[in-house]
This record gives C-alpha cells, structure tokens and sequence, in this order.
C-alpha cells in the first residue's frame, strides 16, 4: 500500500499530465513554449506532491495552488482567446478545479497561532 497521501495525488497526477502534455505540443506543432511551460508547471506540480507526501503538506499545497492558479488564468485565456476547448480549455477547468482544491486543503494544513 502507498505511503503517499491522498491530498498529494492529484498534484502528482496532474503534475504528470501536464509534463507529458508539453512534451507532446513540443513533438506534434514544434512548439518550445510547450515544451517549456510543461516541463516548469508539471514540474512545480510534482514538487509540490512530493513536499506533501514528505509532512510539509501546508507548503506544498500552497505551492500547487499558486501553480495550478496561474495555469487556469493564463489557459482560460488562450481559450477565450481561441474558443478551441482542446487543449487550453480543457486545462483550463483542470487547473481551476486543482487550484480550487489545494486552497481548500491549504487553510486545512495552515498553521495556527500556537504553533
């Protein structure tokens, strides 16, 4: 059985798909910025899954929500800006809906006053 948190895999999860989807926008079009942005968020998302699942749950739930945060903004952009769901919105509503809850779990790990 794993070690690994419940709270830590969707950021490993999502960390993954957003590495491989990088380095496919870098095979199909050509495209560096993917290769880039994918390998820098999916990155920080994977780090921050790791932090959880080594007790520094507060730490890397603040991280992922700051990843996935600025994700869902600059990706619904792109899908504002092109109407093509796939792939920016489609990450878009990922990205929000992990942003969404690693907030949640970041007030649940917050420190309080006595620690």
């Amino acid at each position: 059985m794993s070690k690994v948190p419940g709270s830590a895999h969707l950021n490993l999860t999502f960390g993954g798909l957003v590495l491989l989807g990088g380095a496919m926008g870098y095979l199909r079009k050509g495209s560096q910025i993917s290769l880039l942005a994918g390998l820098t968020f999916g990155s920080l998302l994977l780090g921050s899954g790791y932090m959880i699942s080594r007790d520094q749950e507060y730490k890397g739930h603040v991280l992922a929500t700051g990843t996935s945060g600025i994700m869902a903004l600059g990706m619904g952009h792109r899908f504002l800006t092109t109407q093509k769901f796939m792939p920016a919105g489609l990450v878009a509503v990922l990205a929000a809906a992990t942003c969404a809850y690693n907030a949640n779990k970041s007030m649940e790990w917050a420190p309080t006053k006595s620690d």
